[in-house]
């Protein structure tokens, strides 16, 4: 039996209203649970890109993608479980720093390639790209100084071959809908 992993799937949609409410439902009534979502337009005018997170074993993935180009407004969806990807969490970290705890944080983001962004009499917030252990890392390093409030952008992925995704699926590889006649 397959064990159930963290998945990454990316589907191209028509920017449209109620689209990203369809994908979601959909993942609602199948009990399944989306860890990340990022919405996004493409280099393509019209078109959105989704970057979902969430476990599932074999089976259930590939499910879950027959059914997502089931919804009408999907174009293309792609697992980049198992290929060879870049992936990056954006976050923001507000955190306490008085004048004689700065020097010390903006040491600790150096290290971790962070960029503080904005500068208060009493606060400061950090700027982090990177992947989701990376964060964890600084986050666990500020919390002794004060983290006032944290926001992550949610994953972004993208696979490392020069081949750009195709945003109409290949012909033939997209399910035929059932008809409504019957």
């Amino acid at each position: 039996m397959d064990r159930a992993i963290s998945r990454t799937f990316i589907a191209y949609v028509e920017d449209k209203p109620g689209v990203l409410n369809r994908v979601v439902s959909l993942f609602r009534r199948r009990g399944y649970n989306i860890e990340s979502l990022t919405v996004g337009r493409t280099h393509e005018p019209g078109v959105s890109r989704l970057t979902m997170i969430t476990t599932a074993d074999e089976d259930t993935a590939r499910r879950l993608e027959a059914n997502l180009y089931k919804l009408v407004n999907v174009l293309r969806v792609r697992d980049l479980t198992a290929i060879p990807s870049v992936s990056r969490d954006l976050a923001l970290i507000k955190v306490k720093a008085s004048a004689a705890e700065r020097a010390e944080i903006l040491e600790i983001t150096k290290v971790f390639r962070a960029r503080v962004v904005d500068i208060a009499t009493d606060a400061l917030i950090v700027e982090i790209t990177g992947e989701q252990d990376k964060i964890d890392g600084l986050v666990a390093l500020l919390k002794p100084f004060g983290i006032l409030e944290m926001v992550n952008s949610g994953m972004v992925a993208m696979t490392r071959s020069a081949e750009a995704a195709p945003v109409e699926p290949p012909s033939g590889t997209r399910p035929q809908r059932a008809s409504s006649a019957a």
